[in-house]
């Protein structure tokens, strides 16, 4: 599923228009990003909670010629299911 095909799915579901229903999606993609920006976890109890992780920095390999790479240390967004997800997918 894409994000078109999922603003046409919350279209359906909750009977608003298609264009009320991509805001409300951009809303919340939006949101969330800057709950992440700022540190902070997003906890949507039953489906999941998104969240920060920090990722140490490492020695990688390039793929080509065999060197050796610094990569260094970041932050990646991370998504943990909640128990309802999981029990839903199962």
């Amino acid at each position: 599923m894409n994000k078109s095909e999922l603003i046409e799915a919350i279209a359906a579901s909750a009977d608003i228009p298609k264009a009320a229903a991509g805001r409300a999606l951009d809303a919340m993609i939006d949101s969330v990003t800057g709950a992440l920006q700022k540190g902070d976890q997003v906890v949507l109890v039953g489906f999941g909670t998104f969240s920060v992780k920090d990722r140490a920095a490492r020695t990688g390999r390039n793929p080509q010629t065999g060197a050796e790479i610094q990569i260094a240390a970041a932050k990646v967004p991370s998504f943990k299911a909640g128990k309802a997800l999981k029990d839903a997918v199962n």
